[in-house]
């Protein structure tokens, strides 16, 4: 059951509408200071909009981010993108069975508002959902 929930969570995410890009001077103030409070070091941030959230795209020191904040300023979700090795094992080895001979194109940890943790890895154009053990949740199937 805590499984369809992350997928269902995730999946909610996923597809709201296409996301448009915004100019950060149409950001509202406070989702700007949520994105400063959380990530002071977030340079050449780049904004969409998704319905009534905000995502924010940049890259610090430590990594590519996306956080997707709504319009009172929570941060509802944070991705960072990781090296394909530092997936879970369990993750890892999905893959080489399911997928054999191909390769991780990207892979990334998200956390949502809750602090669960879940997986993600690109693979044959798909984003493969995993649970914070590694274990296999959904695919979700890249537009275009």
């Amino acid at each position: 059951m805590k499984a369809l929930s992350i997928a269902a969570g995730i999946i909610l995410t996923s597809l709201v509408s296409c996301a448009q890009k915004v100019k950060e001077k149409d950001v509202p103030e406070n989702v700007k200071m949520s994105l400063q409070k959380a990530h002071p070091e977030a340079k050449k941030v780049t904004w969409e909009k998704e319905d009534a959230n905000y995502e924010a795209g940049f890259e610090t020191k430590d990594g590519e981010y996306s956080i997707v904040i709504d319009g009172a300023g929570n941060i509802l979700e944070t991705e960072v993108e990781i090296a394909a090795a530092a997936l879970p094992e369990t993750t890892k080895a999905y893959i080489a069975k399911q997928y054999s001979g191909e390769k991780i194109k990207e892979a990334a940890r998200i956390t949502d508002a809750k602090g669960i943790v879940t997986y993600e890895a690109e693979v044959k154009g798909k984003d493969l959902i995993f649970d914070s053990a590694g274990n296999f949740v959904t695919i979700l199937t890249k537009k275009d």
